[in-house]
């Protein structure tokens, strides 16, 4: 039996309700998987990956969506800090189930650039790519902005996560 698994790849930098928008309809997969990014592409700056990673996995019990599954994926396939490539993940991936279909979902910044993307042209000819906009318009960039001036969290991201968010030192900007 083919099982379908949606890759949802992004900074998580931290996760929003944004994000939550998107990854609610995306419970026609059976396997929903969030790929925080290990190093940026395009060189954005970002929470400490770990950091990151106990954010995702406090938003994925947040919203108890039952197909959803952190992967570090990019962090096993890392050479120092160099970035991963959308092509490389879904490659590795489907070597790893060759009997999945793999969709990468493009959330509504990487749907504009991604003519840019490293081989663009041979990921849409090998998988699916689903361009999936939030519905609700809040970026992680508010959130950020919001902690550099001291606003208010809860109202952009799930309760657990804004909750971890007060430790400031933990969850710096680099």
């Amino acid at each position: 039996m083919t099982v379908s698994i949606a890759v949802f790849g992004s900074a998580f930098n931290p996760p929003s309700l944004g994000h939550k928008s998107v990854l609610e309809r995306l419970q026609h997969f059976d396997r929903v998987l969030l790929l925080p990014s290990f190093a940026h592409a395009w060189g954005k700056v970002m929470i400490d990956y770990e950091a990151r990673c106990e954010l995702v996995e406090a938003f994925i019990a947040d919203l108890g969506l039952p197909n959803l599954e952190l992967s570090r994926l990019e962090q096993e396939m890392a050479v120092g800090q160099e970035s991963i490539t959308t092509f490389a993940v879904l490659t590795e991936l489907q070597k790893r189930q060759p009997d999945a279909q793999l969709t990468f979902v493009v959330g509504p910044d990487n749907f504009l650039n991604f003519h840019k993307f490293y081989k663009a042209d041979e990921i849409l000819a090998q998988w699916q790519v689903l361009a999936c906009p939030e519905t609700v318009n809040i970026r992680s960039t508010q959130i950020r902005d919001n902690i550099v001036n001291n606003g208010c969290i809860s109202h952009l991201t799930t309760p657990q996560v804004a909750k971890m968010l007060e430790d400031r030192e933990r969850y710096r900007f680099q």
